[in-house]
């Protein structure tokens, strides 16, 4: 698996993609003075500064913990996907506002077909870009990346749809079809903005790990449940790639402890080998005592 230190790198590759598009799509919208294509290469501004973000929080997510950040950095990853989801829906406003004034007063298309060319290019670059950032995301755990490749991807089909749009123009000769769409762009790009605040703030709300990754947990624990041995009061959350579990480990009252921590650390070891990326917290206490049934103290 990649070094979590080198995930920036691929931020980098998503800057240089939302340079490219930024030049052909500004090429396609001046050739054509489309309104939806004006809102398609308003939406790549977004996709570079959000790269930027991503890549910044990528960088001081992979910074080891200090004396100031005891449990690392990995949250800034979730900053991030915030700031991109605003950004979207700042970006989805300024199409809004240029597409109905261009409603009102409606202008014909110059060099229809050229424009499209050029957007389909953009659209290809887009594409891949957005599947390897999704996949490298995916992969990693990481809430920026997965971020930034679905933004990528709604600019593929922002753009697609745009096509579909200025080419019916180009047919029908109804110029306002050119604000209509670029209007229901918009609405698109608002839908995914309000999605990605609001998985990135439950992020930061400390929720729990993946319930596949919490059956692989309890199915650890369940392996060390004996006669003598039992586990409760199990927790989980995560914060960017990191997860976290912490748990009450009961023993026989008369073990020493030095049996007990023997034991606390063949079940870490076993969750460290099940779970990637890892940290676990163990409470060993006597099974005999009611007190260790308590819950952790909120």
């Amino acid at each position: 698996m990649t070094d979590r230190r080198d995930l920036s790198r691929w931020a980098l590759v998503s800057i240089a993609a939302a340079i490219v598009t930024i030049v052909l799509k500004t090429v396609a919208w001046q050739l054509t003075g489309s309104v939806g294509l004006l809102s398609d290469a308003a939406e790549s501004v977004v996709n570079l500064v959000a790269s930027v973000g991503a890549f910044v929080a990528l960088r001081i997510a992979a910074r080891p913990s200090d004396d100031d950040h005891n449990f690392g950095h990995s949250k800034s990853e979730y900053f991030s996907a915030v700031v991109e989801g605003v950004m979207i829906v700042v970006a989805a406003s300024f199409i809004c506002y240029s597409a109905i004034d261009r409603l009102i007063h409606p202008e014909e298309l110059e060099s229809v077909g050229l424009g499209l060319g050029i957007s389909v290019i953009a659209s290809v670059v887009n594409g891949l870009v957005a599947w390897k950032l999704m996949s490298v995301g995916r992969a990693h755990r990481s809430a920026a990346l997965e971020a930034d490749g679905k933004h990528l991807l709604t600019d593929v089909w922002t753009t697609a749809g745009v096509i579909v749009g200025v080419g019916l123009v180009a047919i029908t000769g109804w110029a306002r079809l050119d604000a209509l769409v670029a209007i229901a762009v918009a609405v698109n790009i608002i839908v995914v903005g309000w999605r990605l605040v609001r998985d990135s703030t439950m992020g930061l709300m400390d929720t729990v790990i993946p319930a596949a990754d919490r059956a692989v947990v309890d199915e650890v624990l369940d392996s060390f449940r004996s006669a003598g041995v039992d586990f409760h009061d199990v927790r989980t959350r995560e914060a960017g790639h990191v997860r976290f579990v912490q748990l009450h480990m009961l023993v026989p009252g008369d073990w020493t402890v030095r049996r007990g921590h023997d034991l606390a650390e063949e079940v870490e070891a076993a969750l460290y080998a099940a779970v990637d990326d890892l940290r676990c917290t163990i409470h060993i206490e006597p099974i005999d005592d009611p007190r260790s049934y308590e819950p952790w103290r909120r």
